[in-house]
């Protein structure tokens, strides 16, 4: 058979994967964070987008406006319903590129659409700014509008927190006068973590600064002795050691335990009654003196500023028993789209770049408006279904909790499964139950023993939990009684998933649990 080249022309479909596209698939993933710090980047980028809140009213004259009050700018239009069942569309034609739509929307009509010299009608206004779906008020229909004045910044003051570093470079001042073993001291505390711990090692820091290990040890002793008590220990051991000092209750018994932490925790008393060399009622003094120290001295200075958690999404009870979802509209950042701007910059004397980079920057301000739209519509119908699929959990509890995986709701909702993954992460939901991350309502199913509706894993492990809470001293469960008694609950798992499942939850061996109690 002869080998030839020949031409041939097939017909397909193919989705490409154009930048605004990708773009979009990877806002679906952001946290609230993430995503008001990508809007933030976006407004300081493009000048055609401005911040909802930061547009002018428009029921009250613009500066530069004529005698009759009107202005170049105008209502922008309230937001969309996301109530609305409306298909999200991810497909690649809903971002794609068309150059010359966007160049021919910045030329003749949209000028004169927009033409200053024209006045408008009595009851006419001039569209100035595009809403995206995220704007005016919520989905809901509340409005977003702020009251007439601005309530006190009380945040501006309060006095700024003093970290762990600060706190012990201030202490460094008034101990040592020496201009040395400062900078040695310096350094040592640069070393330290939040927890109080020093991690660096004493040998580098020596060679770095051309000093000896004993001076750089010394410093580090003195540092030991600064506020909080047991700061700049190495490990739990010389931690719990300094502050024992402190206290004066560093004798040989108390030097013994704490030398053997690994006896106390596995709980085992009985051995380090020997070791210590004590009695029953001694030992348990020298537990209690253990328990009423710090074993993390750093942790009241903090790490620096604790995000908390916001929701995405929130879920309340109605009386016929339903669940109402909604967005949390605090979330969601409020975008514009200026027109009237760009018309302003194209109708004028603008050569072919400064028309070109309009050009990009309308249809980066367009996508970015529909994207965010899109992404708002995703989460509330992903929420939605796994409401609906997890009916029971909301009104029952985590007993009830159904086992579930992305495909059950991908097919249901009529998207793919990356897509629903994309949408649970990093996602948080406010139920009358507490503060779930999305990903949570997704566990494995654990067989029923008779052949009947799976378990979740979730529910499983919580049973697992109450039956260890529940036992007395007296009887502590094994992880094979364990698995017997979730057997009479009709639900079959092995021994070895109980001991993970238990392990997972923190929860000690039953012969640890045994010392412990007794």
């Amino acid at each position: 058979m002869a080998l030839s080249t020949k031409l041939i022309m097939r017909q397909g479909q193919s989705l490409v994967m154009t930048p605004q596209l990708l773009q979009a698939i990877k806002l679906l993933q952001f946290s609230n964070m993430e995503l008001t710090a990508f809007v933030q980047e976006e407004l300081e980028r493009n000048p055609l987008l401005e911040r909802a809140e930061d547009a002018p009213d428009p029921h009250e004259p613009a500066v530069g406006a004529g005698v009759d009050g009107a202005s170049d700018r105008a209502e922008a239009p309230a937001s969309q319903d996301f109530n609305e069942a409306t298909e999200a569309d991810w497909s690649g034609e809903s971002f794609a590129t068309d150059r010359g739509a966007l160049e021919s929307s910045l030329g003749t009509e949209l000028s004169n659409a927009f033409d200053d010299d024209r006045a408008p009608t009595p009851g006419e206004h001039a569209e100035t700014f595009e809403v995206s779906g995220l704007s005016a008020t919520s989905w809901s229909g509340s409005s977003g509008g702020a009251g007439d004045g601005e309530a006190a910044n009380l945040e501006a003051y309060v006095a700024a927190q003093t970290n762990l570093k600060d706190h012990l470079a201030t202490q460094l001042a008034l101990a040592i006068k020496d201009p040395v073993d400062r900078i040695i001291g310096q350094v040592v505390i640069d070393s330290i973590d939040d927890a109080g711990y020093f991690t660096g090692s004493l040998e580098e820091i020596a060679a770095r600064l051309h000093a000896a290990i004993e001076r750089v040890e010394r410093v580090l002793t003195l540092i030991q002795g600064f506020d909080p008590s047991g700061v700049g220990a190495r490990d739990l051991a010389e931690c719990l050691a300094i502050q024992l000092r402190e206290r004066d209750r560093f004798d040989p018994a108390m030097k013994a335990l704490v030398a053997n932490l690994g006896l106390l925790a596995k709980r085992d008393y009985s051995a380090l009654r020997k070791i210590c060399q004590v009695d029953e009622e001694d030992i348990i003094d020298m537990l209690g003196e253990i328990r009423r120290l710090d074993p993390k001295p750093g942790r009241a200075f903090g790490g620096g500023s604790i995000q908390p958690l916001v929701p995405d999404v929130i879920v309340q009870g109605l009386p016929d028993g339903s669940w109402h979802v909604e967005l949390n509209t605090e979330v969601l950042p409020r975008v514009l789209v200026n027109h009237s701007y760009a018309t302003r910059v194209t109708k004028g004397k603008a050569n072919e770049a400064d028309r070109a980079f309009m050009s990009t920057c309308l249809q980066t301000a367009n996508w970015l408006t529909k994207s965010l739209e899109q992404r708002a519509r995703t989460i509330l119908k992903v929420s939605s279904e796994i409401v609906r699929q997890q009916d029971a959990f909301f009104a029952r509890g985590v007993e009830h909790l159904r086992p579930l995986n992305l495909k059950t709701i991908a097919e249901a909702i009529g998207m793919h499964e990356s897509t629903v993954s994309r949408v649970t992460s990093n996602k948080y939901m406010a139920t009358p139950r507490g503060l779930f991350e999305l990903k949570y309502f997704f566990t494995a199913s654990i067989a029923s023993h008779d052949g009947g509706d799976a378990h979740s894993a979730e529910s499983v492990r919580f049973r697992i939990k109450q039956m260890i809470d529940q036992e007395s001293p007296k009887e502590i469960l094994s992880d094979d009684a364990i698995v017997a008694r979730l057997k009479t609950v009709n639900i079959d798992i092995a021994r070895r998933t109980v001991a993970k499942y238990r392990e997972s939850l923190k929860i000690p061996s039953s012969v640890e649990r045994r010392r412990e109690k007794a």
